[in-house]
């Protein structure tokens, strides 16, 4: 009680203060804004999409440009071959060089290509893994909207029970005003709105609660009281087939075929180590140098060079050969991997579905039931009023009402869930 009482505390300025009221299309819109985990995955989206370029490839040419400026003190001994022996001590020389070189890759076993469909695949990934990370985040914020309305609906209950242990104390305490009453009902009417009051306090914390997580999803910096007033309406036309057709279009089953095809694409990167590769570069080169002794005082050279190089593979222990082979063995863990996803996914969608499907034929019923048990309620309060009835008749009768309604509306929750689950599956939550 002390914890609760803590909370409450906490809480009064939400409670009290001026409440800012929240849809769900306005949840979701400022979740798909600010959510951070849509933020990073829109980034991570965003930087395969700088690195699929050509240039990444390798398939662009490099030019780079140098420039050096070198200095030596140094002694000298030098014999020419026409006999002349020169020695001098602390000789200086100075060398300046300056060169601009570009080169490119004409052919080196198609790898080029092969890298640059892989970072197209990487791309695509990608932006699956953002559309996915979207997807999960409206369903999240719809579930957590809607387990508002659950709370708040358990809320209406936990009032309306309250209102009758308010009758009842009521009625208690005026029959033992004229002696009608014993003083162990009076006090276990106490007790039990005591009890009721506190349940209520108590839910109201945990509505305050769901919505900081609400606004936490929504990427809410600020915490502010708010204010959801909806109903919970389900779509009862979902096909079981339907679902499994479209399961293809889920994003994570894609994603995964997107990583069979990445791997594929390693796979003919690392053959084509085992190709001839030829590289064309050209240039410009300057060399300037000077020397105060020696053989030579002084030389300079400047001009273009163009030339090809061959490289070709001929053993290197094999290893090309083994990371071929594990390339090879990674594109079929990925297929493997696939396959299992399909599997899980289908195996969801058939659970989430009878348990969809389950709940809808519960709902009419247990509506029916929850209205008899509010009207049931009603009697027996008045038959207790006009002492027809016991207090043990009415505490039966209140528990009937919570129980018919929490099932009620957990069934209503349970069903919606369901419903936000298999849209998810096929990529088809809207909102």
């Amino acid at each position: 009680m002390k914890k609760s009482l803590i909370l409450i505390f906490l809480f009064f300025p939400l409670f009290s203060g001026a409440q800012v009221p929240v849809t769900l299309r306005s949840a979701i819109d400022t979740a798909l804004l600010k959510n951070f985990d849509i933020r990073i995955a829109r980034n991570s989206a965003e930087i395969s999409k700088i690195n699929n370029s050509y240039g990444n490839a390798g398939g662009l040419p490099s030019v780079n440009a140098t420039a050096g400026d070198n200095k030596s003190l140094y002694d000298l001994k030098q014999k020419t071959s026409s006999g002349i022996n020169i020695t001098k001590d602390k000789v200086s020389s100075s060398s300046y060089n300056a060169n601009v070189t570009a080169s490119m890759v004409l052919f080196n076993g198609l790898k080029v290509i092969a890298t640059k469909k892989q970072l197209n695949l990487l791309q695509n990934q990608s932006e699956l893994m953002l559309n996915q990370q979207i997807q999960n985040t409206i369903a999240s914020v719809m579930i957590n909207y809607f387990d508002i309305l659950r709370q708040q609906s358990y809320l209406n209950i936990i009032q309306s029970s309250l209102d009758v242990n308010a009758k009842k104390y009521d009625i208690i305490r005026e029959r033992s005003k004229v002696g009608m009453a014993n003083e162990a009902d009076l006090l276990q009417a106490q007790m039990d709105l005591n009890m009721a009051q506190q349940n209520l306090k108590e839910q109201k914390v945990i509505i305050e609660q769901d919505k900081i997580s609400l606004q936490q999803l929504m990427g809410v910096k600020e915490y502010s009281a708010i204010n959801v007033r909806d109903t919970i309406l389900i779509d009862k036309g979902i096909q079981r087939d339907s679902i499994i057709i479209f399961l293809d279009r889920n994003p994570q089953y894609l994603s995964a075929d997107q990583q069979v095809m990445i791997n594929e694409q390693i796979v003919k990167e690392v053959r084509a180590l085992r190709y001839p590769s030829i590289r064309l570069s050209a240039g410009y080169n300057f060399t300037y140098s000077t020397s105060a002794a020696g053989f030579n005082l002084f030389t300079q050279n400047i001009g273009p060079t163009v030339g090809a190089t061959l490289q070709i593979p001929v053993f290197n222990g094999t290893i090309y050969k083994t990371q071929q082979d594990v390339a090879k063995f990674n594109v079929s863990t990925a297929r493997f991997q696939k396959e299992n996803l399909l599997n899980s996914l289908k195996a969801d969608a058939l659970r989430t579905y009878q348990s969809y499907e389950s709940t809808l034929q519960q709902l009419d019923s247990q509506g029916k039931s929850y209205e008899d048990a509010e009207r049931l309620v009603s009697i027996v309060i008045q038959r207790f009023r006009l002492n027809q009835a016991t207090i043990l008749d009415v505490k039966a009768a209140q528990s009937s009402f919570e129980s018919a309604g929490y099932m009620y509306v957990n069934l209503q929750y349970a069903a919606k869930i369901a419903e936000i689950e298999l849209k998810r599956l096929i990529y088809r939550l809207a909102y």
